[in-house]
């Protein structure tokens, strides 16, 4: 069995080593891999102290040579890398490979992104003097991710924090670590310097606490549960009031108007609740539907819900995967257990299934007949199971769609040009979606939401450097 060891100070380290287990087989171990010790974590921060200001004073080409090396490697080896991503994660192999893919895109953006001016000169109302705003990088940055898209978001995270000049500790989700040791282990073949990207995996409280609480670390980048994420917040402020930036849960509605396109409705909503096995944080976990159209879909969901097709990941044909691990299975058919004692019916799905291996296999879940009061359509769920809420008309479906504590994504399906227009302008979340899945985003636009979705600058696109860099103003008297 490989044992796969964390990278600190530019060298693999470890001798205590956890099975990473494939959830669509739970015969299949993928490999050993290290579980830093608080030893581990302190080395792997001082190192990444140290290496920032020699990183910082690279030029952006030197800086931008070396992304380039890692997207382009990442891209090279994007079908090993997604298959790897869903033999661990669970999601099935073109959904891997497509995140891989988009990992190796985002250091492409930011290799070229770097390159563009980012300084402005203003005129003074003093006279013979010159005013430059800049951008310098913050120091050591400490990240942490989650294990639905174990690729995709350390890239988006890594990618910016390296190319503003700043370094990193890099603390995966303990379920996933073999997408982002791959990750560091082609970061380290592309010639990054030793300290500027380090890799400690295993305990989540341990090194989260660790990274939090040390005055090297400068910043803290989350996405995780909203818990977690306020932890982090407080933690934060306490311990030399570093800057921290968090992308938490969502409980992301989509409205379907009466005079919406069926086909197109149905196909976002069920994209949007059940691909990634609904294990994303943009994920449709409300369908607010107008009465008129509320029975048809209703129909049309369950036929289309019934012919999805679950199994292992890596298998051909597959539509939906395992859920990542048993205790996210626990928690699905907790959920699918109090909805049902709430009052809702449900339709169709929520049973585990038997494939030919053993894995955390369960069918996506449509619940009909609830209310928005219901704890199911209150909290996140976070697997394949998701509700229809009836309303009489759009302002109702914008009501309800907003009565949430969260404001990630939300979407609509209708012909309306109005409808779209005012919907866009009043709906109280950081991304919307106009007749396609509200799970949506791109590497080159800003990320994030509102409520207890988000917290500080958005992540992605040029938004991303208002977190990874630190604005100075300077005054220059002329002559000098």
């Amino acid at each position: 069995m490989n044992e796969h060891k964390n990278y600190i100070d530019g060298e693999w380290i470890g001798d205590d080593f956890k099975p990473n287990v494939n959830p669509s087989d739970l015969g299949d171990t993928i490999g050993l891999y290290a579980r830093a010790a608080e030893s581990d974590v302190d080395r792997a921060i001082a190192a990444a102290a140290e290496a920032q200001p020699k990183w910082a004073a690279m030029t952006v080409g030197e800086r931008s040579a070396i992304l380039e090396g890692i997207a382009t490697r990442i891209l090279a080896r994007a079908d090993e890398l997604g298959e790897l991503l869903s033999r661990e994660e669970g999601k099935t192999k073109p959904e891997g490979i497509a995140e891989a893919t988009r990992a190796g895109h985002t250091f492409r953006y930011y290799s070229q992104q770097i390159l563009q001016a980012t300084g402005e000169r203003f005129a003074s109302t003093w006279p013979g003097m010159t005013i430059d705003v800049e951008r310098k990088p913050v120091g050591v940055i400490g990240i942490i991710t989650p294990w639905n898209f174990p690729i995709a978001i350390p890239a988006w995270k890594i990618a910016p924090a390296l190319a503003y000049g700043n370094t990193v500790v890099f603390k995966p989700a303990d379920l996933v670590p073999a997408s982002a040791w791959a990750l560091v282990s082609i970061a380290h073949e592309a010639g990054l310097p030793r300290g500027v990207l380090n890799l400690t995996m295993g305990s989540g409280r341990m090194i989260g606490a660790r990274i939090v609480e040390s005055p090297l670390v400068n910043a803290v980048t989350f996405t995780g549960s909203t818990q977690t994420g306020m932890h982090i917040a407080a933690e934060s402020l306490k311990h030399g009031a570093k800057r921290f930036q968090l992308e938490m849960g969502g409980k992301n509605p989509l409205i379907v108007l009466n005079d919406a396109d069926l086909d197109v409705a149905v196909g976002a909503a069920i994209n949007g609740s059940f691909y990634s096995t609904g294990q994303r944080c943009t994920a449709s976990s409300r369908l607010v539907v107008e009465s008129g159209i509320h029975d048809e879909f209703v129909e049309r969901m369950r036929a289309a819900t019934e012919a999805l097709t679950v199994g292992h990941a890596l298998e051909d044909g597959i539509q939906i995967g395992p859920v990542a691990s048993e205790s996210q299975l626990q928690q699905d058919l907790d959920y699918l257990r109090i909805g049902q004692e709430e009052g809702a019916e449900l339709l169709v799905g929520g049973e585990r299934v038997t494939r030919s291996t053993e894995g955390y296999f369960l069918t996506p879940a449509l619940f009909v007949g609830t209310r928005n009061d219901m704890r199911i359509n209150r909290e996140e769920i976070f697997g394949p199971i998701t509700s229809v809420i009836k309303v009489d008309d759009y302002e109702e479906a914008l009501a309800v769609a907003n009565d949430t504590d969260y404001g990630l994504s939300s979407g609509i399906i209708t012909t309306s040009l109005a409808k779209a227009a005012d919907f866009r302008r009043r709906a109280q979340s950081g991304i919307v979606a106009i007749n396609r899945p509200t799970a949506a985003t791109e590497h080159h636009v800003p990320f994030g939401g509102t409520k207890a979705s988000s917290f500080g600058p958005r992540e992605q696109g040029p938004h991303a450097r208002d977190f990874f860099t630190i604005v100075t103003t300077a005054y220059t008297a002329a002559g000098y």
